[in-house]
């Protein structure tokens, strides 16, 4: 899958003024310390990086700096928090903190992650300051709200100004979207923004070494390979969890809000949706496991430490205190008995869905479409040999049962913003397809090229079939396209694809740290132990670049990625996202083709698709729009700042309103919509008409 740097930390910039003290780091909070195995693991990384990934590169002066700088931009790409002073500190770490982490030194990184905490409740507190101050909405001033290309503040003055203005553009923000500015609205917006403020400085303040330490070695990582990640315990399980599209616990996702844990979901099917136990916006206030363990109070905890207590294995019961959705804290809160289950993740599993569409014949036809966003299979199940084991192949599957019976002309997978998974899913959900043959070749770091195929001669659709992609299909989606495109058995339609031609492998840490280690590491730790959830890997997990694959053809899709039979125009901006974008990734190349049998030859037939392509979207109102999008967000990249004047602001947003009005209604005319003027004024209405009608 495409690589997910998890951030506990928000990393959100707000505005103040007023003078701001130099960096004491004892004067918010305690600085933040690594823990004993934090050391041994950095270590560990910096050795297999060394030794045994794909790609491997010697821990020295350059790789040091890209860290560095890697670690500075993930702090603080806007430059909203550092000053040039820090900075100017900092600059006696950068060609030592690679050197350093091969020790197991985290003292530099630690102390830069400790410096841009402090600065970080600086600024808040002073946004704070910044809510009751009179600002003029009149004047002309601009809020410059991308700072990444600028230089660190100089000095406090400078700091203070910036925040000042965003504060003001959040109240600006505020005021646009209320018809009528009383007192009361005025009031009530200031209280949304401490509301907002002191729940970030909250929030700030439970920050602890392992959120230090995932982010340091994340700026590790991804300064020597893009795709090589370590995951703490709890993301480790959250990854994993991904990948297999299911996990355990109670069947409710949960937030923080106002230093409670609140219900935001209920999933269909689970035990607290069967059992009606709780309510959107119930309050969690404390966890007890088994039905007689003591109740431990998780106000104002971490969420990530809450969830690690209320999730668990299958089977176990856990209790909560909870108080009603609606009801104030010093209710007394309800007892809730919850047997925990293996909950299957619905919504991001195949769906279908079939579109009726009208052919160059003038007769309509049925195509049926299948969403994949992701390749998701549940290892553990498989491995234990539980029959009904979740996979993307066998819900696809099921999915073609059903649009056989529903008489379907065509299929087309839809893979747009898959961002790959599980290997061996893609290359069963080809398997799908295709009669037989080799789907993909792995070559790993010795340069063994292993070939993995298609044995099963059956063909589960063997219809028309197309493949929609665009330039978030990554990894597991670019390899099947990529074969489907090889094989000539349908045609791959879209942008191009994200270029991720390398494979990765999750390695438990546990496994690799010695034996004598962890009994040091135990003995410094004097029974002290982290909270994390049951079953996650206690050393955290590294996923490693082991391998690159190749396409049938021995083409990489390494940077170049899959291109279409039939282009589409692309809102994405391609030299922004995909594998060309990172530094540190490998580079194209290609080996020896695989023996294979085409099943179709399209070469004959994409020129005369294409232009009947081309004739039909020149004739579609919505075509001319997206081009008019693409050139907009291309030139609203390039933009860094805003107004602040309310009028000018306010103009600009009806501009862009009255757009989007004439839009939809120049769609829902080609639809052959006819609407009067009370419908018209309703936007709302208007986009819920127009989807139904596409």
């Amino acid at each position: 899958m495409l690589k997910k740097v998890f951030f506990v930390l928000l990393v959100v910039s707000f505005a103040a003024c007023g003078s701001t003290p130099r960096v004491n780091l004892d004067s918010k909070i305690d600085a933040i310390k690594p823990n004993p195995e934090h050391s041994a693991i950095a270590k560990e990384i910096v050795n297999i990086f060394e030794r045994y990934t794909y790609k491997k590169v010697n821990m020295n002066d350059s790789i040091s700096g890209i860290i560095y700088d890697n670690l500075l931009k993930t702090l603080d790409e806007g430059k909203n928090y550092f000053q040039q002073e820090d900075i100017n500190a900092f600059q006696a770490y950068r060609l030592k903190i690679g050197d350093d982490l091969k020790k197991g030194d985290l003292s530099a990184p630690y102390h830069i992650f400790n410096v841009y905490i402090e600065r970080y409740l600086q600024r808040m507190e002073h946004a704070l300051t910044q809510i009751e101050v009179e600002h003029d909405f009149s004047i002309p001033e601009t809020y410059v709200y991308n700072r990444k290309d600028l230089d660190y503040f100089q000095d406090e003055n400078e700091a203070n100004d910036q925040w000042r203005k965003r504060v003001k553009y959040d109240l600006l923000n505020l005021r646009l979207g209320t018809k009528e500015l009383t007192d009361s609205v005025v009031n009530s917006h200031k209280e949304l923004l401490r509301n907002r403020y002191n729940e970030l400085i909250s929030q700030t303040k439970k920050s602890d070494n392992n959120e230090a330490f995932q982010i340091i070695i994340a700026a590790m990582t991804e300064a020597i390979d893009p795709h090589t990640s370590y995951f703490n315990p709890y993301f480790a399980q959250q990854y994993n969890e991904g990948i297999s599209n299911t996990f355990e616990g109670i069947g409710a996702r949960l937030v923080m809000e106002n230093e409670v844990v609140k219900v935001m979901e209920v999933i269909v099917g689970g035990p607290v949706f069967r059992e009606k136990a709780l309510e959107i916006d119930d309050k969690i206030i404390a966890v007890a496991q088994g039905e007689d363990g003591e109740f431990e109070d998780i106000v104002g905890w971490r969420l990530d430490r809450a969830v690690s207590k209320i999730k668990g294995p299958k089977g176990t019961i856990v209790r909560l205190k909870v108080i009603p959705a609606g009801q104030e804290m010093t209710a007394n809160p309800k007892i809730v008995s919850l047997t925990r289950e293996k909950i299957v993740v619905e919504e991001e599993s195949a769906k279908k869905e079939i579109k009726i569409v009208k052919g160059e014949d003038g007769k309509d036809y049925k195509v049926g479409i299948i969403s994949i966003p992701k390749f998701y299979l549940d290892f553990n199940a498989l491995r234990n040999r539980d029959p009904n084991y979740k996979s993307t192949t066998r819900d696809v599957k099921l999915i073609l049962d059903t649009l056989k019976q529903e008489n379907v002309d065509a299929v087309l997978v839809d893979l747009r913003f898959n961002g790959g998974g599980s290997l061996l899913e893609s290359v069963e959900l080809t398997g799908l397809f295709i009669p037989y043959g080799p789907v993909v070749q792995v070559r790993d770091t010795r340069d063994r090229v292993e070939v993995n195929s298609d044995t099963d001669p059956s063909v589960y659709w063997d219809g028309p079939m197309a493949v929609l992609v665009n330039r978030m299909s990554a990894s597991a989606s670019e390899i099947f396209a990529g074969a489907i495109q090889d094989y000539g058995r349908g045609l791959v339609i879209g942008s191009t694809t994200y270029g991720k031609g390398t494979v990765q492998s999750a390695i438990d840490m546990g496994n690799i740290i010695s034996a004598s280690t962890k009994l040091l590491l135990k003995a410094q730790s004097n029974g002290a132990q982290d909270e994390f959830p049951v079953g996650a890997p206690q050393f955290g997990q590294i996923n490693m670049t082991m391998a690159k694959y190749y396409r049938v053809t021995g083409h990489s899709t390494q940077h170049k990625g899959v291109i279409p039979d039939i282009l589409f125009p692309s809102n994405i901006n391609e030299e922004k996202y995909g594998e060309s974008a990172y530094p540190a990734a490998l580079p194209w190349d290609q080996i020896a083709s695989s023996k294979f049998e085409k099943t179709s030859d399209f070469s004959q037939i994409i020129p005369k698709i294409d232009r009947l392509h081309q004739e039909r979207i020149q004739k579609e109102p919505g075509y001319k729009f997206l081009l008019e999008d693409i050139k907009l967000i291309s030139d609203r990249e390039k933009e860094n700042s805003i107004t602040l004047q309310a009028e000018a602001l306010k103009a600009e947003r009806d501009k862009d309103s009255k757009k989007n009005r004439e839009r939809i209604n120049t769609l829902l005319a080609n639809k052959g919509y006819h609407y009067g003027k009370k419908e018209m004024n309703s936007l709302s209405w208007r986009w819920t008409l127009l989807k139904s009608k596409l």
